[in-house]
């Protein structure tokens, strides 16, 4: 079966609310971890991972910090209006560009209560040391272009978003964000302003892990996928071929590249933590066949397409020639980071590239990371899901998570 031709029907599971876990743990490295090998289903905690994971693999986190992307206005007439800041227009050429951005700038948004708010109407916002305009430009196709100002206009975009709005915790998540929401939902790890959620799997990890892993050899290497809200929606479509996979800025250094190439080469693991970081070093592959096939492709349709993995121009390349391409069209570039957007769709019947195993949470039935799970184990998706709900584990964003290894998984 073509994975255009999938049901989204068939991956689904009955998910009751007592188990979304509405807050995080006390302690990140506490949550518990599911571990699946070779069709076992084994337990353990987060603190204890180092132990799971073979010497010499390398570990690939998401370093993405999310933004306080909404922002509450009240009309005159009492009225609010939500905007939830969700990506720049492609002319920034990037997330850390937009990010930048000093007085002025036009994002695309969802916006509540969008009726009550006309084209070319200004909404205003005054906070303490701050003046906030919002214009409403135009309607897309699936948000709303809005330019936003403000003064002190020297102030950057992300330093506003940072003064001026409210973390956007997922919707399954029924409350007010509160002040810890502020340190917990990001990873210890975030670095670059961009995400309007965060890559979950990595918020268990705490500094006593990483320094587990070093006694054990186990490498780290750091991506960026600036996450979208489009990680949260279903699959509305019947089948795969009617739904539209989301676009995601992704940054990646050379460094990061080579390190991929060097244990890859060396016979041992490379393993993303979550399902941001596997797209992200999946692309990678997508990339360097486009690089392989035309060493001289321009920057601009360097990218990689929901369908790209399935069609037939992709097959035969062997990974290493694939990233060895890749770093190639980097040299010729100048570039010592690679940034672009990836909308890979990871469903069954994909054959993964780089990722032979993944550290993820526990995602929402009918979703496309729940595909990207089964793309990986298979049917045995459904035994582990069973598994967790059966024995009380907690689900999504503040949950717990679990280590799964692929089919093909010789370690």
């Amino acid at each position: 079966m073509h994975p255009k031709d999938i049901s989204i029907a068939d991956y689904t599971y009955e998910l009751p609310a007592e188990a979304i876990a509405n807050y995080p743990l006390t302690e990140r490295d506490a949550s518990r971890l599911l571990v699946y090998r070779g069709g076992v289903i084994g337990e353990t905690v987060y603190r204890d991972i180092a132990g799971q994971l073979p010497e010499g693999a390398l570990l690939v986190f998401n370093n993405t910090r999310v933004v306080e992307a909404r922002i509450l206005f009240q009309k005159a007439t009492g009225a609010s209006i939500e905007i939830f800041c969700l990506e720049p227009p492609v002319e920034y050429r990037g997330m850390a560009a937009a990010m930048a951005q000093t007085g002025r700038v036009r994002w695309k948004c969802l916006i509540g209560g969008a009726s009550k708010w006309k084209p070319g109407q200004v909404l205003t916002k005054a906070m303490e040391g701050i003046d906030l305009e919002a214009r409403y430009i135009e309607k897309l196709t699936d948000s709303f272009l809005v330019e936003l100002s403000w003064h002190p206009a020297e102030l950057s975009f992300a330093e506003l978003l940072h003064r001026a709005g409210l973390i956007p915790l997922p919707p399954y998540i029924h409350r007010a964000p509160d002040a810890a929401d502020s340190e917990r939902y990001q990873t210890v790890y975030a670095r670059h302003d961009g995400s309007v959620a965060a890559p979950t799997a990595g918020l268990h990890f705490t500094e006593a892990i990483f320094e587990s892993l070093e006694a054990r050899h186990i490498g780290r290497a750091f991506v960026t996928l600036h996450v979208g809200a489009g990680t949260f929606l279903p699959v509305k479509a019947s089948t795969m071929e009617q739904h539209m996979m989301h676009t995601e800025f992704i940054a990646v250094t050379r460094e990061t590249i080579h390190e991929v190439l060097e244990v890859l080469t060396g016979g041992h693991p490379v393993i993303p933590v979550g399902t941001t970081s596997a797209r992200t070093i999946e692309s990678l592959y997508w990339l360097g066949v486009k690089a392989t096939r035309d060493p001289g492709i321009d920057p601009a349709e360097l990218v990689v397409r929901q369908w790209d993995a399935y069609e037939d121009w992709a097959n035969g390349v062997e990974t290493e020639v694939a990233l060895n391409a890749l770093l190639g069209w980097m040299d010729r570039q100048g570039l010592e980071q690679l940034i672009t957007t990836t909308q890979l769709l990871i469903t069954p019947g994909y054959r993964w590239k780089i990722a032979k195993a993944l550290i993820t949470n526990f995602h929402q039935p009918e979703s496309t990371l729940l595909l990207l799970v089964a793309s990986l184990i298979g049917e045995d998706w459904k035994k582990v899901y069973d598994y967790a709900l059966e024995h009380g584990f907690r689900f999504l964003s503040y949950g717990d998570g679990c280590l799964l290894f692929g089919a093909d998984a010789s370690f």
